[in-house]
């Protein structure tokens, strides 16, 4: 089976849970509330996470959304999608009788029974099948977790055009006609707890593989629908669609890396995930398929015989030309009588191919999506071909944490040859022992091995120069003014000169501790003998943005703003080569720009490493053979090809490799810094990173007038919401809370005054906040903590923050020349002090709200009922606090 592989592409997947509803009384209310749904949406959120398939930030997850909430949802995740769009749905749902389809009950759904039931709230199941066809998506997932499941593959099953068909992939708990029961309130639902425990497996999971054993493993814990029959999740799939959704632990093989096996063709072989149900008494319940004249057994043949020739003749195109033809002369003598030869025996030639040496490839992420396509090229290539048309080796490629990586190398290698503690796993954070390591600068090697522990049972050797070269510039939008040249200066001097044009310039930089090159350009943003120097928390706050940083530059161009005006004044710090190969998402990179290049911020220069492992000599030489094989490929003409086509310049002489086809925007010869990277730049440059975020302040405003008596009790209201971020506070944060209702002078209450707290007194005063019978003034609310705030950081540059938590109701105060005042105070004074704007309703950050609008001018965050509130405020908190001590 020719199984897709969305690893870095435009991903997405929406998570959608509804265990509270609004209608739950009879005649026409849903049969009560599913509090078990809440700890799906946890756990499945976290397995994702953890798969190396879905980014943080290409997971959506949704508690109990209205009707229209889902809408959007499910709008927004379709337009985004390139790659992999899942979507997944736990809750109650309807059908109008047996055999009918299914109606997704979302939280506002009620249900009228009589002589046509209709289901006012919910949603028809093929209504969302064709929502979802819209999406450029290569492969879609979807996941039902609700009773009558299974009758979504009667929708499925007759849905036309079959392309639409053939690309998605259906998962369902339970066989049609079957309500079934959500388990405990205090763990996921039975099937959900599964699917959990099934992607959180290390290797890589299908969702062939997925859904095959979440079936067996419900059918061994012998559970029973509420109609006492035994309870049997199913799929649908077209052969051949299958994909990947997770590869967590030892990462799954790149496509065109799987070992060279023998072909057997066996009678009842499986060839087809399709799932087709078992004879039972409500087989007779189901509808009749669309095109039903051949007989089942007769299909089954065919779609076997169809499956089996696409894997021969996939076999058949990845041997060698030699191997072809002696294929081709076997098959001739065969048929003429020669030989009874099978054909699978004819496609191994006279000897079967023995598996293939695996090599295990770790790599900076930045890096993965270019070396495994040189690994892809490598393994089809005459190079790792022997004389019978077998490899003579695999290749596994991964990326991690490039911080991770260097610090598992240099004191984890025991704990990552055997795992001791469950909080200290290399194999689980970072992969499996690499054969092979490929930072993005030989610098790398030098910070593990000054570093290294002398019972270290890893050691490195590294084998020749680097394999490829890539300056990290400074991306600017072609409408910002120029300001002098483009070389020959350092970082500070390009970004003051810019900023001097362009006061609302902002810049952007990935995550530090993730990708190495973000790292080096962090070198240079520091800077050396400069102001920056002696306090990064300044030149943090040159690059601070709301949210979390994106993980890799690729990420981070993906990411820059949707909004037009501000993607014309955001630069991006990246490696040069990404201007050529970062194009996977050219919907939402309007802006073209231009590179700069700083003379004090190292290049990227993916370096090739061989990695032995003590006690690890059984095959130690036939691995030194396999990696040496690959390095020598790598720095010859087919590894040039692939690191020209993705944009690098040779390592030596620092020309393009293609200088055809240069990317616009770039240099074809700048004046590149002579020198590497040096290790203990590095090193501190992390160290300072990781010290720039605290201590620091923040201003709570909670809404307390008499609107927000519906929004105030519970985790999901204003006080819980609250709570729940002071655990990214520390002992040497600062923080206030003012409570804000009343007009005129006085509108906002001190509830907790500035000063260092404990989390037990923040709670304690928050506790004790009650709604007032006012109304409230968010605009003079937000003048007074914008000054109070200004005034508080006149003499430092620790990070700030101002929270406002509130409901919207009194936002006509926010308008006309109220909402500019707010504006211009968040624009101006020494330096933006970001406001998180926290909305309890729906469509609260939506372009054109007041809260938008703040967010945006002060370079913040905005969340409304939309989001997962708790753990967006929680994040916001974090990065401007030390942490819980």
């Amino acid at each position: 089976m020719n199984r897709f592989d969305p690893r870095g592409k435009a991903n997405r997947a929406l998570l959608v849970g509804v265990g509270e509803y609004d209608h739950v009384d009879p005649p026409h209310g849903v049969p009560g509330p599913l509090p078990a749904v809440a700890h799906n949406l946890t756990g499945l959120q976290e397995a994702l996470r953890g798969g190396r398939v879905f980014g943080a930030d290409q997971i959506t997850a949704l508690a109990s959304p209205d009707l229209g909430t889902f809408h959007n949802a499910l709008r927004e995740a379709t337009h985004d999608a390139e790659g992999l769009l899942l979507v997944y749905f736990a809750g109650h749902a309807a059908v109008p009788s047996a055999a009918e389809p299914l109606f997704l009950q979302l939280r506002g759904a009620e249900i009228y029974r009589g002589e046509a039931s209709v289901f006012p709230g919910a949603e028809a199941f093929d209504t969302v099948l064709g929502m979802l066809a819209a999406s450029r998506a290569e492969r879609i997932v979807v996941i039902l977790d609700c009773c009558y499941a299974g009758n979504a593959s009667h929708v499925w099953e007759q849905w036309e055009p079959f392309e639409d068909r053939r690309r998605v992939l259906l998962l369902m708990s339970v066989q049609p006609n079957h309500r079934i029961d959500a388990g405990d309130d205090t763990t996921p639902t039975p099937f959900t707890a599964e699917l959990v425990r099934l992607l959180g497996r290390d290797g890589e999971v299908g969702f062939a593989r997925l859904a095959a054993d979440v079936r067996a493993r419900m059918e061994a814990l012998d559970l029973r629908t509420l109609r006492d029959r035994p309870w049997r999740p199913f799929s649908r799939m077209e052969a051949e669609a299958d994909v990947l959704l997770s590869a967590r632990g030892a990462p799954a093989q790149p496509p065109g890396s799987r070992p060279t096996l023998p072909i057997t063709l066996r009678p009842g072989a499986p060839t087809s995930s399709t799932d087709t149900p078992g004879p039972s008494d409500d087989q007779s319940r189901l509808p009749p398929a669309r095109r039903p004249p051949l007989p089942h057994r007769l299909r089954t043949a065919l779609a076997a015989l169809r499956a089996r020739t696409r894997r021969v003749l996939d076999r058949f195109k990845r041997l060698s030309r030699p191997a072809r033809a002696g294929v081709v002369l076997a098959l001739a003598l065969a048929v003429l009588g020669a030989g009874s030869v099978g054909v699978a025996a004819l496609l191994r030639g006279s000897a079967s191919c023995a598996p293939p040496l695996e090599l295990r490839v770790l790599t900076d992420p930045d890096l993965e999506p270019t070396v495994t396509a040189a690994a892809d090229a490598y393994l089809t290539s005459d190079a790792d071909t022997d004389g019978h048309g077998c490899r003579r080796s695999g290749i596994t490629v991964y990326g991690a944490g490039a911080a991770d990586a260097v610090t598992a190398l240099r004191r984890q290698t025991e704990d990552w040859r055997e795992p001791h503690d469950e909080d200290l796993n290399p194999q689980r954070d970072v992969g499996p022992q690499p054969d092979v390591w490929i930072p993005a600068t030989p610098a790398d090697v030098d910070r593990v091995k000054d570093g290294q522990d002398t019972a270290a049972v890893a050691h490195l050797v590294p084998a020749g120069g680097p394999l490829a070269y890539s300056p990290v510039v400074l991306a600017v939008p072609d409408s910002v003014p120029g300001a002098g040249p483009r070389t020959r200066r350092p970082l500070s001097a390009m970004l003051g000169a810019l900023t001097a044009r362009t006061a609302d310039l902002r810049v952007r930089r990935p995550d530090p501790e993730y990708a190495d090159a973000a790292l080096l350009a962090t070198t240079g943003l520091y800077g050396t003998g400069t102001a920056q120097a002696a306090d990064p928390g300044r030149a943090e706050r040159l690059v601070a943005q709301a949210g979390p940083p994106s993980r890799t530059a690729a990420d981070l161009l993906c990411a820059l703003p949707e909004d037009p005006s501000a993607d014309a004044a955001t630069a991006a710090l990246v490696p040069e080569f990404l201007l050529r190969t970062g194009v996977g998402c050219d919907r939402t990179t309007r802006e073209r720009r231009t590179a700069r290049y700083p003379d004090d911020v190292p290049a990227v220069e993916p370096t090739f490493v061989r990695v032995r492992w003590d006690h690890g000599d059984r095959d130690g030489a036939a691995r030194d053979e396999a990696a040496k094989a690959f390095r020598t490929w790598l720095a010859g003409p087919g590894g040039r090809a692939v690191f020209a086509r993705d944009g690098f310049r040779d390592a030596r002489h620092r020309a393009l490799l293609d200088g055809e086809n240069a990317a616009d925007g770039v240099l074809r010869a700048p004046s590149p810094r002579t020198e590497g990277a040096a290790s203990g730049a590095m090193d501190r440059a992390l160290e300072r990173y990781r010290g720039a975020g605290g201590p620091g302040r923040v201003l709570y405003l909670l809404d307390d007038s008499g609107s927000m008596g519906g929004l105030w009790d519970g985790p999901s209201g204003g006080p819980g919401l609250l709570r729940q971020s002071l655990g990214g506070l520390g002992s040497g944060d600062e923080f206030a809370v003012w409570t804000v209702s009343g007009l005129g002078e006085r509108p906002y209450t001190t509830l907790l005054r500035y000063g260092h707290h404990t989390r037990k007194e923040a709670e304690r005063a928050v506790r004790g906040a009650r709604v007032r019978d006012a109304e409230a003034d968010p605009h003079a609310a937000l003048a007074a903590a914008l000054d109070e705030m200004h005034r508080r950081g006149t003499d430092d540059n620790r990070p700030e923050l101002i929270v406002f938590i509130t409901d919207d109701e009194d936002d006509g105060r926010l308008t006309g020349a109220a909402l500019d005042d707010v504006l211009n105070k968040a624009r101006a004074g020494k330096g933006r002090v970001p406001v998180t704007m926290v909305s309890l309703v729906s469509g609260g950050c939506d372009r054109g709200r007041p809260d938008a609008a703040i967010s945006a001018a002060s370079g913040g965050r905005c969340l409304d009922a939309d989001d997962d509130l708790g753990t967006g405020l929680a994040d916001e908190v974090a990065r401007t606090g030390t942490g819980e001590d």
